[in-house]
């Protein structure tokens, strides 16, 4: 066991080096994709990948972080103390279920602190049949504008235009039209893309390997930016079926804590598009799938939205003033993760509360 703090990094290369020694540390051999690019201090990316019990389980959990990149520092610190956890990988094994921790879906975007892809693409929209049309979001469309203006921070000008925006549309129209993921504007917030990105490609050489065998299939992937600080939202990570929903209701839900989904508009998050979990069905048809996305809260949504505004901004501009990007990118991590002891710990006890409550869901009526 090792103290919570000691699990999180603020810099991806610290967090890949301690993922990697935790796995060294158990016993574990890891698979490392490793990204054409290099990250923010030069050093390799990739998306690592470890197996914690038997290969031919049929009943297997998916531990998953980074896939918004900068999100990364909340859910590999999750990742590493689990794999330091003796009560937490008896408990796996003795029921059978095999654990495959992927860490870092998204390892250019965790190095270089944003939430996007090397090609600027949000990966948890870019799950998407690229041979067929792309959605048209006519209301980011309007937006667009707006929310990369010419200059930054952004003008009164500027902010009272997006205030009447949101003023004769509502908070949650706004939410909805920038974050739903849009397919017409490369430089864009939540640009889906137009085809599959390295990440994309490799988390399913990732499904094909490992999880095609197992006939029972949960998945915790790990996010943060949205809601109350601290406090770990259970969404519903499936297709819109009733019987998915159920399962994992009755696994992490209880009366204090639902689980949430974005068809009945329960979650504070607005329904999207293109999201990951849809590999689940077509890289692992065999099994029966129960996932859900465990969302940390940290900021106020429109603080966290001015934030990912100027990280985009400061793409477009690479020739801003260092000061100004120096303190764009702080705001980033700040949106997407609270450096307090006491937002770690929340992090760790819910998420491993959550794992506890996957396996016995996966091992229920077996």
């Amino acid at each position: 066991m090792i103290g919570i703090g000691e699990a999180f990094s603020s810099r991806y290369f610290l967090a890949r080096q301690k993922f990697l020694q935790a796995c060294a540390s158990a016993g574990l051999a890891v698979r490392s994709h490793v990204h054409p690019l290099k990250g923010r201090d030069g050093e390799e990316l990739a998306m690592d990948v470890a197996l914690d019990g038997n290969p031919n389980a049929e009943r297997m959990l998916l531990v998953t972080s980074g896939c918004h990149g900068v999100e990364g520092h909340c859910g590999s610190g999750v990742q590493v103390f689990a794999l330091h956890d003796d009560e937490w990988r008896e408990k796996a094994r003795a029921q059978g279920v095999a654990v495959l921790y992927v860490h870092a879906l998204n390892p250019h975007g965790f190095s270089h602190g944003r939430r996007v892809t090397n090609e600027n693409v949000d990966l948890n929209r870019n799950f998407f049949d690229f041979e067929q049309p792309l959605p048209v979001n006519e209301a980011y469309a309007s937006l667009h504008p707006l929310l990369l203006p010419d200059a930054w921070p952004p003008t009164d000008e500027n902010n009272a235009a997006i205030a009447a925006w949101i003023g004769q549309h509502g908070a949650p129209a706004y939410q909805a039209a920038v974050t739903r993921g849009q397919y017409q504007f490369e430089d864009g917030l939540f640009f889906g893309g137009h085809a599959p990105t390295w990440s994309n490609k490799t988390f399913r050489d990732v499904l094909r390997t490992h999880g095609q065998r197992a006939r029972r299939l949960a998945w915790i992937d790990i996010h943060t930016g949205l809601g109350p600080n601290g406090v770990g939202e259970r969404i519903f990570a499936c297709r819109d079926d009733k019987q998915a929903f159920a399962r994992a209701d009755a696994w992490w839900g209880s009366p204090g804590t639902r689980v949430t989904s974005i068809y009945d508009g329960s979650s504070a998050s607005a329904f999207l598009t293109g999201l990951n979990w849809s590999a689940i069905y077509e890289e692992c048809p065999k099994a029966e799938y129960t996932g859900m996305a465990l969302e940390y809260g940290t900021q106020p949504l429109l603080e966290v939205m001015a934030a990912l505004r100027g990280d985009h901004w400061l793409h477009n501009h690479p020739d801003a003033p260092e000061n100004l990007a120096t303190s764009i990118r702080a705001a980033m991590l700040d949106a997407f993760y609270t450096d307090t002891d006491a937002w770690r710990g929340q992090i760790v006890s819910q998420a491993r509360q959550a794992m506890f409550q996957a396996v016995d869901g996966l091992c229920a009526g077996a």
